[in-house]
């Protein structure tokens, strides 16, 4: 069936009526459509110069005395689409996309096809769709013999476009309606250049997905798309011109753009503190901690070789005093459990998928285990570990010291966890334990000391900037265990203070034979040792052993201030050894660094973390269960 031409009318003010008709053809393999009866003549406009093919024709204002409306022409669709859906859509053409990006108005479009333009019309005519999905439901006219504009008209004026040349009539046996022209039939457009200005032949093209120059125009335009990036929320900038894609920063992401031109000059052999491209530079510490302060865990725990484990590990890492996690854990264990790997497991299902465990060390029974934020792997060099063995006849390691190092940023940490030499009186031994561990320890190695010339050869703890130290120091409270009952049985509310005057630790450190230039926070705890396992009263043996402060967390720094301690506790509430573990929590200033030490390059245990986290699924399965059989268990029926 042939299509008719379709009359469209324009409003040029409140209470006047002015109609413009544009005619589009339908090709034809056999020969051209001609109108309808009915419709009304087109002639070119005055002053408008001639065109051999113009791409649309504007017909002569028609005269008032007639003012009957033409019919709108009538297009069969393929598919069924929401109308008012479609309606309220408003497809741009690629002029109106170059205007914008020029700073004019998309209303405004010169076309290089027809010098002519008419003068009513204050916006460019939108053209159809090649596409017969998207063209809209026919509707009558509904003007009134009073001159009222009719509905269609002033909803979609001017809504015809020579993109109908991608049409052919496909006639079935039945005298069928228009098809969709194959894409690669012989009416298919050539491809065009970029410049080409032409706002009805550029709209076609535009909706032909396999043209090639379709192609070629969606190559300088890049969407970021987002799987939360929904209708109220702002587009990307990222999502525009083509000037977008080199100045724009994303409004939905955190990350800060890398420009080409500096992975292009970069170096990554030698870093610099206030390169904006350093990995370890001051602008990449200050994403991540804009005061320059980490927050670290360190505990330290005598297990007791205790096979085993306490069912919750929350009450030790987790404590309830502490509102957030922390950056770093750090723990040191002596006499460990038998199974070092269960120990470690249990560590990491307590603290989460959140955090990866960057190192684990151990030298016979002692254990030390660090747990680093998932997001910070990439900033930390290799890690370093080095043994000491105070006990040199004994064949099982359990006295010595273990010392665990790298660097953070441009901040070298050290950690030693020790087991001293146990006994009462036995201060002197003790001693020469703590000398021959700083002598011992050979850190760093392949990572560059982050200061050399405040490095001694004699002391491993002058090698570094930060230097924790922790462990079952084995010192004790002087004056037997009848002056220390009679202080805890004073007050529930102990003076800490009065007993630690005859703490063994205390006296020498004043001394300055031990523990040179390292603090510890003030104490507010019981004594650690001795207990009774599973319970919470002191050593009821035979030995009546002392009640003592022999689990310590004491640190040092090369700046003075740069490690603030916040919390120094014990956890009276795991009670599976003959030790109370002890914590310190502390806020350290980490300074940026040089990109010129090794890194450790995201490396982590892979296998234990996938471990840790199928246990807390697991764990979590189990717990939602019980609770509904509990819920279903509680519901009576009588029968």
């Amino acid at each position: 069936m042939p299509s008719k031409s379709a009359c469209l009318r324009h409003m040029e003010a409140p209470g006047q009526l002015e109609g413009r008709m544009l005619q589009g053809q339908l090709p034809n393999t056999d020969k051209n459509l001609t109108p309808a009866a009915g419709s009304l003549p087109a002639t070119e406009p005055q002053g408008s110069e001639a065109n051999p093919t113009p791409p649309f024709s504007i017909p002569a204002k028609p005269s008032n005395q007639n003012p009957q409306l033409p019919m709108r022409p009538k297009l069969e669709r393929t598919l069924s689409l929401d109308d008012k859906g479609w309606r309220r859509r408003r497809f741009p053409g690629s002029q109106e996309d170059l205007t914008v990006q020029n700073g004019a108005s998309p209303c405004r479009v010169s076309t290089q096809d027809s010098d002519t333009q008419s003068p009513a019309c204050s916006r460019p005519l939108p053209c159809l769709s090649a596409s017969l999905q998207e063209i809209p439901k026919t509707r009558r006219a509904t003007g009134s013999e009073g001159g009222s504009p009719s509905l269609w008209s002033d909803c979609l004026p001017g809504m015809i476009s020579t993109s109908l040349d991608l049409l052919h009539r496909g006639t079935s046996p039945g005298g069928g309606s228009p098809k969709l022209a194959s894409l690669h039939d012989a009416h298919t457009p050539p491809a065009m250049d970029l410049n080409i200005a032409s706002n009805s032949l550029r709209t076609a093209n535009k909706v032909d997905p396999e043209h090639a120059d379709y192609k070629l125009r969606m190559q300088t335009r890049l969407v970021r798309a987002h799987s939360s990036l929904g209708s109220s929320r702002p587009r990307s900038p990222l999502a525009g011109d083509d000037h977008s894609i080199h100045s724009a920063r994303s409004s939905f992401s955190l990350l800060a753009p890398i420009r080409t031109k500096d992975i292009r000059s970069r170096s990554y052999l030698e870093g610099s503190l206030m390169a904006s491209g350093a990995l370890l530079g001051a602008d990449e510490l200050a994403r991540y901690f804009p005061d320059r302060n980490m927050a670290l865990f360190v505990a330290t725990w005598n297990m007791q070789g205790q096979k085993e484990l306490p069912a919750s590990l929350d009450e030790f890492l987790l404590p309830a005093e502490a509102d957030y996690t922390q950056d770093l854990y750090v723990i040191g264990v002596q006499e460990g459990c038998s199974d070092r790997r269960e120990w470690e497991t249990r560590l990491q299902e307590t603290l989460g998928p959140q955090y990866v465990l960057l190192s684990s060390a151990a030298h016979g029974v002692l254990y030390m285990s660090l747990f680093i934020r998932r997001d910070l792997i990439w900033f930390c060099s290799e890690v370093e570990c080095s043994t000491v063995t105070t006990r040199i006849v004994s064949q099982i390691k359990t006295k010595g010291a273990l010392g665990v190092s790298f660097t953070f940023f441009g901040t070298s940490f050290l950690f030693i966890t020790s087991h001293f030499t146990s006994g009462d009186g036995k201060v002197a031994e003790r001693l020469l334990d703590y000398s021959r561990t700083i002598q011992a320890l050979a850190l760093p190695r392949n990572v560059p000391d982050t200061n050399p010339y405040r490095s001694s050869a004699g002391d491993v703890t002058t090698r570094f900037d930060e230097v924790f130290w922790f462990g079952d120091f084995n010192f004790r409270l002087s004056g037997g265990r009848a002056a220390v009952e009679a202080f805890l049985k004073q007050d529930p509310e102990v003076d800490v203070l009065a007993l630690l005057q005859h703490d063994q630790l205390t006296q020498e450190m004043k001394k300055g034979s031990i523990f040179r230039g390292f603090e510890e926070a003030e104490i507010h705890f019981l004594p650690s040792y001795k207990f009774d396992i599973g319970k919470d009263t002191y050593d009821s043996t035979s030995k009546q052993r002392t009640p003592s402060y022999t689990d310590r967390v004491l640190y040092k720094s090369r700046h003075k201030g740069d490690i603030c301690p916040m919390k120094y506790s014990s956890c009276p509430g795991l009670k599976t050894s003959d030790h109370r573990p002890v914590y310190g929590l502390f806020r350290v200033k980490v300074r940026p660094g040089r990109d010129n030490i090794p890194l450790a390059a995201g490396k982590f245990d892979r296998e234990l973390y996938l471990i840790g986290i199928k246990r807390r699924i697991s764990k979590e399965l189990q717990k939602q269960q019980t609770m509904k059989n509990q819920s279903s268990s509680a519901v009576c029926t009588v029968s």
